[in-house]
């Protein structure tokens, strides 16, 4: 298991070489400041230099603008927001879909780029369960952990683990190392997940243009991934999911199959007791597949990052958030509705994605919970009943994919009707065989489950589902 592991370290290093050095483009303006550093070192030699604010010196302005990420606050968004808030009870079905694990416990929305580690530290420990791999997108000291401790760094527990971050480092979240070469300030890609992601996806172009540069550095942590597992249920390697889908086209269904096919299972649901995998933030997967906006040519940068003007020169801003917190900036240089009628619309669609999200997510919980009435239902028809859990396992994986994705849709609203369509499609074909489970053993099952949300620390007042649905 050593010399495979030192195989596969071998591997992720000569991937993130290659693309460093052959495939990305520079995206900087700016050039080295004459006399700031040795001669015989190209470039603005800051490599190793994971504090922003050492790198402030050559890029005043977009370090200003890289501050405005201190900032918190959630009235610009109806969905999300960058202060904290409890997403299982903004979503209650979720406290079901999630009962059996760290998720179940707590779900609670980060501040963004610059908190990350910050509220890492604050969340349940049951949320970093899965052990030092859970750090991998929160600190830019991730490339020297692993360098450090090989295994160790997926399989330690994460305290272990985070107690080798320096002191200096160990609050620091988000950096411009993370997505910058330190001599050059190109692009770059520092994460093996994404490298080794590609390197099994089909399709990839053989060269990446600047947008799709720019894309792929927010598509090393905005993503879904996997967790994979050995025999004593410890992490041994954190992966993205997507070696049966091509690019710009990532679907949920490629993403399932790999789950399925390469035993990706990371917890058992306590109601059903299904072992299932696990979907994250898929913004990459559901933006890159055939969305208007993408299809036009725009990146995240182009929405994320529009271009501001600063003591007289533009710059692109690198306060990473919701157009919304910007003044919808971005979206102004395209559009020329007013910036209310753009919110407004925005809204809608979100709104329009959020209804069925909550009727896909509820009809899942019922499902759950005439799995587990049948679980505990003597003589119910186990094939019957194994047809509830298959169909369960489908739902749950589609309506946690647009749940958990940060634009409640808006990335790509088509693919995510189609998606929770099919989520409230396989969510009501499980409930339906679960009732038949027990009919068919000559008990008859409530016409309602009661999702028990008194057994939760559910509250009321962070419900953000539509009508502010509880049952």
């Amino acid at each position: 298991m050593h010399s495979l592991r030192m195989d596969v370290e071998c591997v992720k290093r000569f991937f993130i070489i290659l693309v460093t050095a052959g495939l990305l483009t520079g995206c900087s303006s700016r050039q080295p400041a004459p006399g700031s550093q040795d001669k015989t070192v190209p470039g603005f030699g800051l490599e190793g230099k994971l504090d922003p604010a050492d790198w402030a010196e050559f890029f005043p302005r977009e370090y200003q603008t890289y501050l405005l990420n201190l900032e918190g606050g959630s009235d610009h968004s109806t969905f999300r927001g960058s202060d904290a808030f409890d997403r299982n009870s903004a979503w209650p079905f979720q406290w079901v879909l999630f009962d059996g694990w760290g998720m179940g416990k707590e779900y609670v929305e980060s501040r963004g780029h610059t908190y990350s580690l910050i509220d890492q530290l604050k969340i349940d420990p049951a949320r970093r369960a899965a052990g030092g791999v859970c750090l991998t997108c929160k600190t830019p000291y991730v490339p020297e952990l692993m360098e450090q401790m090989g295994i160790g760094y997926f399989s330690l527990p994460y305290d272990e683990v985070y107690a080798q971050i320096p002191e200096n480092y160990n609050k620091l979240g988000v950096s411009c190392i993370d997505c910058h070469d330190g001599n050059t300030g190109e692009l770059r890609l520092s994460r093996w997940t994404i490298t080794e992601a590609l390197a099994g996806l089909d399709g990839v172009p053989e060269q990446f243009n600047k947008k799709q540069l720019s894309m792929l550095t927010c598509a090393q942590c905005h993503v879904t991934y996997s967790i994979p597992k050995d025999e004593d249920n410890n992490s041994v390697d954190l992966i993205f999911p997507w070696h049966r889908a091509a690019w710009d086209n990532i679907t949920i269904e490629a993403i399932e199959q790999q789950i399925k096919e390469d035993g990706l299972y990371e917890w058992t649901h306590a109601v059903t007791g299904i072992k299932l995998g696990h979907i994250r933030h898929p913004e990459f997967e559901l933006f890159t597949n055939n969305s208007f906006h993408y299809n036009i040519g725009l990146s995240c940068s182009d929405c994320h990052m529009p271009e501001v003007t600063i003591d007289g020169e533009k710059t692109r801003s690198h306060q990473w958030t919701s157009p919304f917190k910007q003044g919808l900036e971005s979206c102004s240089s395209c559009h020329g509705q007013s910036r209310q009628e753009l919110k407004d619309r925005v809204i809608s669609i979100q709104q329009d994605i959020n209804k069925l999200f909550t009727e896909a997510g509820f009809k899942a919980a019922q499902a759950a919970k005439a799995i587990e009435f049948a679980n505990n239902t003597p003589k119910a028809d186990e094939a019957l009943l194994s047809e509830a859990k298959e169909a369960y396992e489908k739902a749950y994986y589609r309506i946690t994919f647009i749940g958990a994705e940060n634009s409640m849709g808006f990335h790509n609203p088509t693919e995510a009707r189609r998606v929770l369509n099919d989520g409230l499609r396989f969510a009501a074909t499980a409930e339906d065989r679960a009732r038949e489970a027990v009919i068919a053993a000559g008990v008859t099952p409530p016409a309602v489950f009661d999702l028990e949300l008194e057994k939760y620390p559910y509250n009321p007042e962070e419900n953000r589902a539509y009508n502010f649905q509880e049952q």
